[in-house]
């Protein structure tokens, strides 16, 4: 079942960069791809997988109505049905919205709390498109809350001053007030930026080897890119390179990075670490890079980077699985 929501969107990631591609190049795609490029990547694919993950951690089968309407407005946005996309995408969001407060009441912290706030954003960023307001923004904050809160949960044995946690508060209720004034949301993703490359558990295993490694540069570079993305935002300049900046080079290096420990929790399926998995993540940045210069060939190089990713990983698994196969065959 996870396997097939995990399907649903792969689809809208599949149909969203041939749509991103389609704005640079002269291919066939889609005129609904190209028009919804936006939506699909980050609402439809994210939400889904980032829905799917949080049913999992609740634990409750009704959680997965969150990842269903996801995965399914993203075929919607396909078909050409957009009213009908965003109506299960903002079901979605909603379900996301119950499950974050279900968490909340079984685990009451600053790390849950801020997940719930990323999930509003989400459901009001999805809403705001029915009444004709801004809803990127909210889109950012979603992620920015999201992988915020999740850092903070994954590194909270590391002692932090009580300033350092009352400027993280200080800095969630930030981005989910800013979304309203798009400069002040890029000042607070510079300061968030560097909250997070001061006290994230990062700066330690970057020092370490294999994974925890991989997981630190990953998450190191991605902090980069959110600080680049949210000072373009503050001084309002290079919108398309600053949402790329954000949405490619700081939310994919995540998923880069936290690919191998979430994939064994939401499908238990074994996910080793390999150094080639440096390839695609090095493609990712100087695409993103040269991306800055040459929108056409960074698009390209940022496609190439997540099917390399995609690709290398499946191959990764389906290796684990074999081998755990011939060792459980009988001799």
């Amino acid at each position: 079942m996870r396997l097939a929501f995990l399907a649903l969107g792969f689809v809208s990631l599949a149909f969203g960069i041939a749509g991103g591609l389609a704005r640079v190049s002269a291919i066939d795609v889609r005129l609904s791809a190209v028009a919804l490029h936006g939506a699909l990547m980050v609402s439809a694919f994210f939400g889904t997988v980032i829905s799917l993950e949080r049913a999992v951690a609740l634990g409750r089968v009704w959680g997965y109505a969150a990842p269903l309407c996801a995965g399914l407005g993203g075929l919607y946005l396909i078909g050409g049905a957009p009213n009908d996309g965003f109506i299960a995408l903002t079901l979605g969001s909603a379900m996301l919205v119950a499950m974050s407060v279900a968490i909340v009441a079984r685990q009451r912290s600053v790390e849950m709390a801020t997940l719930l706030a990323g999930a509003l954003a989400w459901l009001v960023g999805n809403a705001s498109v029915f009444f004709g307001l801004p809803f990127v923004p909210w889109w950012i904050a979603f992620f920015a809350l999201t992988i915020a809160a999740e850092r903070l949960e994954l590194s909270r044995y590391r002692r932090r001053s009580a300033f350092a946690r009352r400027a993280f508060i200080a800095l969630a209720i930030g981005l989910l007030l800013t979304p309203l004034a798009p400069r002040l949301l890029g000042g607070v993703l510079v300061l968030l930026a560097a909250w997070l490359g001061a006290y994230d558990l990062a700066r330690v295993t970057v020092r370490q080897s294999k994974l925890p490694r991989y997981a630190a540069v990953c998450l190191l570079a991605g902090y980069f890119w959110l600080g680049v993305g949210g000072t373009l935002l503050a001084l309002t300049v290079a919108y398309d390179a600053a949402l790329h900046a954000i949405f490619v080079g700081f939310v994919f290096s995540m998923v880069f990075g936290h690919a191998p420990i979430i994939l064994p929790a939401v499908l238990g399926a074994a996910f080793p670490y390999r150094p080639i998995l440096y390839l695609p993540l090095a493609l990712l940045h100087v695409s993103l890079a040269l991306r800055m210069w040459n929108t056409q060939l960074g698009a390209w190089g940022n496609a190439a980077a997540i099917a390399l990713f995609v690709l290398t990983a499946l191959a990764l698994v389906i290796l684990v699985d074999r081998r755990q196969g011939a060792r459980a065959a009988p001799r």
